[in-house]
């Protein structure tokens, strides 16, 4: 049976999820703008979902604003801070950490033509924030947002946001937090407590592709991206998609329900990995050693080059990635491990695995027995 261990570029749809979802699919059809019944029912729907967002979390539901993912949600964050920051006042400086997800490094790199200062916060080879650097460049001025991701999407390494908070805040600036990876697998309310901003989406935590949401505070003004009917309180012009949005509140709630027993399975199964790789000469589990999600490994094995190790095992019926899905099929190695400081060469090793709720012992056992048997193969080669 093939055997999928790619759970960080998405997750399959949850039956529970699909069940919820479908009623709208086919029934209760009317826009959520719309005034008569079948508006309402839909506009109901909705809001319901939007509480189940917050209370993942630890928000209030008037905090949550509905996206299309994650992407635009990090967009919307940064492009629509700084088009409302700058109104009528001098740009400032906005930093993201090295090793953000590319809808935060690209979107923050476009800031560079409107006049922005965008500075990269240093990582270090643990993966997590190199606290003096980082002191260093607040103390050197004033900083208006910083991003940095409560979880990395590639290696798990979980960011201390409190401190980050702590600091940015001191600052003058607002802190984006990417909390993609971390949903459904650390519990959201601490970084909820400390963040400006949060970015989510729902076909991380087993709803459906293409709707997501940005999490804002009351203190923190943006302008839309998408302008035109007044939908999300004038942030984001379009009619919602209900189906989608009603996924992701079911998805969401299934998440806070089963967060415990989700993590516990996820973390035996990433123990047993890293065990049978250790035993591997010269292996390398990148960010070990320091709080990673439960449920990710990212490592490289001696005289592999990723893709081509990607390659093997998927002729062996594995999926796993090499990185993010988003960064694929650039020929470049992998841009967080270069941001902690590791040479091309060895980032271009690097092959992740993110478990999921199908997942099994069985399945870890298959993947270090081919991991053995290509290296035995090579080897006699």
């Amino acid at each position: 049976m093939p055997i999928y261990f790619d759970n960080n570029a998405t997750t399959p749809l949850d039956p529970r999820v699909l069940e919820a979802m479908q009623p709208y699919l086919l029934g209760p059809y009317g826009n959520p703008s719309s005034v008569h019944r079948y508006g309402r029912a839909a506009r109901d729907a909705i809001e319901a979902a939007r509480v189940q967002i917050a209370t993942l979390a630890g928000a209030q539901a008037a905090e949550v604003t509905w996206t299309g993912g994650a992407t635009e949600s990090n967009n919307f964050a940064l492009k629509g801070y700084a088009e409302a920051a700058a109104a009528g006042v001098a740009k400032g400086r906005m930093l993201y950490a090295a090793t953000e997800h590319p809808s935060v490094m690209e979107a923050a790199e476009s800031l560079r033509s409107r006049g922005w200062q965008v500075e990269v916060i240093a990582i270090a080879r643990d993966g997590r924030i190199d606290w003096p650097k980082f002191e260093a460049q607040l103390a050197a001025a004033p900083v208006r947002l910083a991003a940095v991701m409560a979880a990395n999407n590639e290696t798990g390494v979980i960011q201390d946001l409190t401190r980050v908070a702590q600091l940015v805040h001191a600052a003058g600036g607002y802190l984006l937090a990417d909390a993609v990876q971390a949903a459904g697998k650390i519990a959201l309310p601490e970084c909820w407590q400390v963040g400006d901003l949060m970015s989510l989406s729902a076909h991380k935590i087993y709803g459906p592709k293409g709707v997501g949401a940005l999490l804002v505070k009351s203190h923190v003004e943006l302008s839309p991206l998408l302008h035109g009917g007044g939908q999300e309180r004038g942030l984001r012009g379009g009619t919602e998609n209900v189906a989608g949005i009603v996924g992701f509140g079911v998805a969401a709630e299934l998440a806070q329900q089963e967060l415990a027993q989700r993590a516990a399975q996820a973390l035996a199964l990433r123990q047993q990995l890293e065990a049978g790789l250790r035993a591997i000469d010269g292996s390398i589990i990148f960010g070990d050693g320091a709080p990673r999600l439960p449920n990710t490994v990212q490592f490289a094995i001696p005289d592999w080059e990723g893709e081509a190790l990607l390659m093997a095992l998927d002729r062996k019926g594995i999926a796993v990635s090499s990185g993010s899905a988003c960064a694929s099929g650039t020929g470049e190695p992998s841009h967080v491990l270069l941001g902690m400081g590791y040479p091309r060469a060895t980032a271009f090793g690097a092959i992740r695995v993110s478990f999921g709720l199908a997942n099994s012992a069985t399945e870890v056992d298959r993947l270090l027995d081919v991991l053995r048997s290509l290296r035995a193969e090579r080897a006699a080669a």
